[in-house]
């Protein structure tokens, strides 16, 4: 196993063992090229739901052997890892990641029932998810929650 293998196995367990308390909460997978993308929103997430029961996340992040890339293998893991049975919701950063995704979903058992591909941002999304699945919203809110995202303005 390499480093970029055992930090999103790593991440995936952390997120498992801090719901615990909460099994019904929706689950959401982070998809980026890079594996350190992927963890770094998953922890500003997480970091920023605030106390109490935390949804589970996991990072789905560059290919298996740690370079730049999307891996179908590390996503239908990561979604495995985080599901609950209240829904998946999977942010993807760039068009590939999208398409690996998309193709996951179109196999029909590649990935849990009730996964959904969010179109929203990837930072600001996943935050917003993150933050409203861990207050226990359903899959349709928590999706409702990160596409807002996109109304975000910086100005």
């Amino acid at each position: 196993m390499n480093t970029t293998d055992a930090t999103d196995a790593t991440d995936a367990t952390d997120a498992t063992d801090a719901t615990d308390a909460r099994n019904d909460l929706v689950g959401i997978v982070l998809v980026s090229h890079s594996a350190a993308v992927a963890s770094s929103v998953a922890e500003l997430a997480k970091g920023l739901a605030g106390g109490g029961p935390t949804a589970p996340v996991a990072p789905a992040g560059g290919t298996p052997d740690g370079g730049l890339g999307t891996s179908a293998e590390l996503v239908s893991a990561a979604a495995a890892a985080v599901d609950r049975g209240a829904g998946v919701a999977v942010l993807a950063d760039l068009g590939s990641a999208v398409l690996t995704v998309k193709a996951l979903l179109a196999e029909g058992d590649e990935l849990p029932a009730g996964t959904r591909l969010v179109d929203a941002p990837f930072v600001e999304g996943a935050v917003a998810a993150v933050v409203t699945a861990s207050a226990g919203a359903d899959l349709a809110a928590v999706e409702a929650a990160a596409t807002e995202a996109y109304a975000y303005r910086k100005e």
